[in-house]
């Protein structure tokens, strides 16, 4: 691709780099300047132009933007048009955006002329939203960069749909905690569960104590059909040892991990039940700030479960990264120095 001043005499079936307008004259940036457009030009004292001209083997850029989306788009994933050097992908259906970042990163370093821009993995998405972008930099690309970013691409953009939709609510009860807050949790609950399609199929209010939290797991697999089980302690999770965790082991489930690098939510656990069902139900115990609408670590491993998409104990702790979130004003602000709360 050749790039610079024309004279303008010389210009007509090259691409204008720069818009130019002058008295009546006008010819915009990017468009091919056509015998009229340079003759008006001229007409106007125009003596060159900055113009672009395409070399042997070289692709335009809607057409490398074009076929560059199409080749890391995958299922889920739709590529827009092409405009001004820029393939748009939209997401097909809703649910969360996966990535593979190596196969981005890779095409990124191919060349300054090649670009590709995502939304953050893991986002939740709406069918018609945008999650990622190709833009070619400048007019056109030579065939042999497009080719070699061809050539480490693959489809890395998809979108994971929703899944599990019948979720079970268990809440743990010691005096003092209100029936009004647990309604409210499980309002809030309801209203992270609805845009996947998903609801609560099955609620149980029980003692803080392990066997009753047994019970209430056999429950909601055996009874009431459950995907997934949360459940909201009375008492915020401080051991392995504790009743949420104890109550899972009794309903003939494991705890895969506890805690979590990300603050509110330290205090999530992750399990699951084994028996009853050929597969593995998975368990949440809810950290106390997803009693809370505002998002939390909770809603990362909600999503991700939901979708059905593994969460394993790599991927909690690499949540570390980001994992610093919003205060929630309710709560004591243990980040200050002040008093650490029960219910992260």
């Amino acid at each position: 691709m050749r790039f610079g001043p024309v004279p303008v005499a010389q210009a007509a079936g090259l691409i204008a780099a720069h818009s130019v307008r002058a008295g009546e004259a006008v010819v915009k940036k990017g468009r091919v300047i056509g015998p009229e457009d340079a003759a008006r030009l001229a007409e106007a004292g125009v003596a060159e132009v900055i113009a672009v001209a395409l070399e042997p083997g070289d692709v335009g850029e809607d057409a490398a933007a074009e076929r560059l989306a199409a080749a890391v788009a995958g299922p889920g994933v739709a590529v827009e048009p092409p405009f001004t050097g820029r393939a748009n992908l939209h997401a097909s259906q809703g649910g969360l955006l996966v990535l593979d970042e190596g196969i981005i990163g890779a095409v990124n370093r191919i060349d300054e002329a090649v670009t590709l821009a995502t939304l953050v993995p893991f986002k939740p998405v709406v069918p018609g939203e945008m999650v990622g972008t190709v833009k070619i930099i400048p007019y056109a690309v030579p065939g042999a960069v497009l080719d070699r970013a061809l050539g480490v691409a693959a489809p890395a953009i998809r979108v994971a749909p929703y899944r599990l939709t019948r979720v079970a609510a268990i809440s743990t009860l010691l005096p003092g905690l209100k029936a009004s807050v647990v309604d409210k949790t499980l309002r809030t609950l309801d209203a992270r569960l609805a845009p996947a399609g998903a609801g609560i199929v099955g609620e149980a209010r029980v003692p803080h104590e392990s066997g009753a939290v047994a019970h209430a797991l056999r429950d909601a697999v055996e009874r009431d059909g459950a995907e997934l089980a949360v459940v909201f302690g009375a008492s915020a999770i401080a051991d392995r040892r504790d009743v949420i965790p104890a109550g899972i082991e009794a309903a003939g489930g494991i705890v895969d991990h506890l805690g979590m690098p990300v603050d509110p939510g330290n205090l999530l656990l992750l399990g699951r039940l084994r028996q009853a069902t050929p597969q593995a139900v998975p368990v949440i115990g809810a950290p106390g700030c997803a009693r809370s609408p505002k998002e939390n670590g909770f809603d990362w491993v909600l999503q991700r479960l939901l979708a059905g998409l593994s969460v394993t104990r790599d991927d909690i702790v690499g949540f570390g990264v980001g994992g610093l979130l919003m205060e929630i004003v309710s709560r004591p602000q243990p980040r200050d120095g002040g008093e650490s709360a029960d219910d992260a």
